[in-house]
């Protein structure tokens, strides 16, 4: 098992990445239960796979489980979703000093980060991701939110969870699109900061995605551990340290607007495809050589990733597209930050981008 510590002052966690945490989360988990009734929030899908095995640890444990189950999709971190669940929660008297267990995908934690955040003015939670990309990615670091008409993770409150449990045991049953989509926020982290790393994905994301279990647990504790690092540093993303996790984002959450937040364009699919737009930028920009930008592109499509606009079949020109970009949430008085490279390993927040620059590099991507 890796144990990676997230050091925050006063709020301290860890995250276990290992194999078979989901049969043994009573004992994992015990500092975090005082009642005999344990309330779990799960997606149909997580709880269909591994809802037998989460209730057969705690009955040992002479614990029984409260389920409230959400409908699969971002559907369910919405108003109304956050609505139910707090609803529930009060229904269940559940109490500042209890905790709630989260098993899923990023959309059950986000969803129920934010409902612990605001219940009673904030009580527990124990995360158990279920994907590659909330094991790596939304598990980590306390950013919880909901979706608005106005844009996606708008609405939302810094809350960390008190656990993560990452069972590697439970992408046996991800479907290959989904581990494709997590591992765009695996190789993220050899991009922005650690060219080592992004070299060893390489030779190894193949081996990554056919979940051998020896690669998948190094590239797991390895994201999460750069994560915990830049979170420590900025927990809030107050000094821009933190913002570097955004990598890709900014062009991807544009480009997931644009196909309507739906399955066209999983969120790890428009992190990739963002990744390979902020490298292209970057060269366009004169800040690396075009050689690293296609590296990255080469990279990101090796592994079946889409790394081409016109691959996309969008309906729409580049200032459409910038113009979702005005939505972003890391606007600050009018201006928007963008990631960009000085090199493969090496991001930084560059506060002098244009939008209507942008746009014209975005028309030029669409045409190919």
């Amino acid at each position: 098992m890796a144990v990676i510590p997230v050091a925050l002052a006063g709020r301290p966690y860890e995250v276990r990445v290992a194999r078979g945490l989901i049969g043994n989360v009573a004992q994992e988990a015990q500092a975090f239960v005082r009642k005999d009734r344990v309330a779990v929030v799960a997606d149909a899908n997580a709880r269909h796979f591994h809802g037998a095995a989460l209730e057969a640890s705690f009955a040992s444990a002479g614990l029984a489980l409260d389920w409230l189950e959400l409908v699969p999709g971002e559907g369910a971190k919405s108003w109304d979703g956050l609505r139910l669940l707090v609803d529930w929660l009060l229904a269940r008297e559940v109490e500042r000093g209890d905790h709630v267990f989260a098993l899923g995908g990023g959309v059950t934690g986000d969803l129920t980060g934010f409902a612990c955040a605001i219940l009673k003015r904030g009580c527990g939670f124990v995360q158990i991701p279920t994907t590659l990309l909330a094991q790596v990615d939304s598990s980590v670091g306390g950013k919880t939110a909901i979706n608005t008409p106005a844009g996606k993770n708008l609405v939302g409150a810094f809350h960390q969870p008190s656990l993560v449990l990452a069972d590697l045991a439970a992408l046996d049953t991800l479907p290959d699109r989904e581990m494709r989509a997590g591992y765009a926020e695996v190789i993220k982290y050899g991009i922005l900061g650690d060219a080592a790393f992004f070299d060893w994905l390489a030779d190894n994301g193949a081996a990554v995605l056919a979940r051998d279990p020896a690669a998948l647990e190094h590239a797991v504790a390895t994201s999460v551990a750069a994560k915990a690092r830049i979170v420590a540093e900025d927990e809030r993303e107050t000094t821009g340290a933190r913002a570097l996790l955004n990598l890709g984002h900014t062009f991807g959450h544009a480009l997931e607007a644009e196909t309507g937040f739906s399955d066209r364009l999983l969120h790890g699919e428009g992190v990739a495809l963002g990744m390979v737009l902020a490298a292209r930028y970057s060269a366009r920009r004169g800040l690396i050589p075009a050689a690293d930008a296609e590296r990255v592109a080469l990279a990101i499509a090796a592994v079946g990733l889409p790394a081409s606009l016109p691959a996309l079949g969008l309906d729409c020109d580049g200032a459409r597209l910038a113009d979702h970009m005005r939505h972003d949430k890391k606007m600050d008085a009018g201006t928007l930050p963008f990631l960009l490279l000085r090199g493969v390993g090496e991001a930084f927040l560059a506060r002098d981008v244009e939008l209507a620059d942008v746009a014209a590099f975005l028309d030029e991507q669409l045409k190919g």
